[in-house]
Formats: structure tokens, sequence, C-alpha cells
């Protein structure tokens, strides 16, 4: 039974060792701007800001009484609050979504600093720009993930193997005292 745990656990450490880099994120993506006027519309920027990759999800509602303009063009631009680096636009793509009007973006931080976020709102009826700071945040803790992860199984292995050894010490000490 010892055997068979020591072969299990250099498995997981060789399968996180020589695993390709993970790019999994911690929790759920947050509002950074809610509920205000850009232009013709109502918006709230969503983000789940992580170094590599960030997503940006704009919710788009129409003011009281209006709609949403067809020819809509949403951007995201991000600086670094810092100023080394020079902002750089993304645009948006329109999501498929039932009843919600929503425009999402990925962007690129290429490393773990406050950034200046721009949302940029350009159609016929009009256009607008609202400003927002979020810290880009490394996406979980790598091939450590793993090791982390499969601690708690790995100590309920340990208590398993620990019974099974004791019952087996238990019995041979009765059959001994038997004899």
């Amino acid at each position: 039974m010892l055997r068979v745990l020591l072969v299990c656990v250099q498995t997981s450490l060789l399968a996180m060792l020589f695993s390709p880099r993970s790019e999994a994120h911690n929790g759920p993506p947050f509002p950074i701007i809610t509920d205000q006027r850009v232009g013709p519309c109502i918006i709230s920027l969503w983000t789940h800001p992580d170094v590599g990759t960030g997503l940006f999800f704009v919710m788009i509602d129409p003011l009281p009484g209006g709609t949403i303009p067809k020819d809509l063009k949403v951007q995201v631009g991000v600086q670094p609050i810092s100023g080394r680096l020079a902002e750089v636009v993304y645009p948006a793509w329109l999501e498929n979504l039932r009843g919600q009007v929503e425009y999402k973006t990925e962007v690129q931080f290429d490393q773990q600093e406050f950034w200046r976020v721009r949302l940029i709102l350009s159609s016929s009826a009009g256009g607008g720009e609202a400003v927002s700071k979020v810290e880009a945040t490394p996406p979980g803790f790598g091939r450590w993930d793993l090791l982390l992860y499969l601690l708690p199984f790995l100590g309920v292995g340990f208590l398993w193997v620990t019974a099974i050894t004791k019952r087996r010490r238990l019995r041979k000490v009765r059959a001994q005292q038997a004899s």
C-alpha cells in the first residue's frame, strides 16, 4: 500500500513539474464602472484583469425612452499609470446574448501594476468616454496550483495508509498473543 502511495505522489510531482503553464484565474469578474452615462448609453464595465490576457465586459443599456445605436463601436484603452508604455486601444465585439447588449474585449497586461482604463463609445448618435483604473493580477499560482489543490487528496491518502498500517500491526500483535 505504501508503494502505491509513493508511486502516486511521484507521478503527481512529475506531472506538476513538466506540465505546461496554466492560464487559470481566481474569482469572477468585478465592476470598475457601474451605471454611468456615456454618450447615448448607460454603461457598466466589468473586468477580469489577469496578467497576460485580461478580459473586459461592457454592459450597455439605452437611456430611458431611447435605443442603443445600431452603429455603436466600443473600444477599451489601457495604459500603465506609471506611463512607462503608451496607451493601447483594443476594439470590443458584440457578444450574442439574449436581451442584454454586451461587448467583450481582451487586452494585454505585461506585468502586475495599476493600469488606467479608458472606455470609448462612438456612434452616429454621439459618443463619449469613461475612465477608471484597475490592478492587473497574476493568474493563479501557475504550476504550484496543482500541488496546492493536490494537498488535501495526499492528506486523505496518508491517513488511509496510516490506518491500514496500524490495523495490520494490531492484527499481527493479536495473532502473536493468541499463539
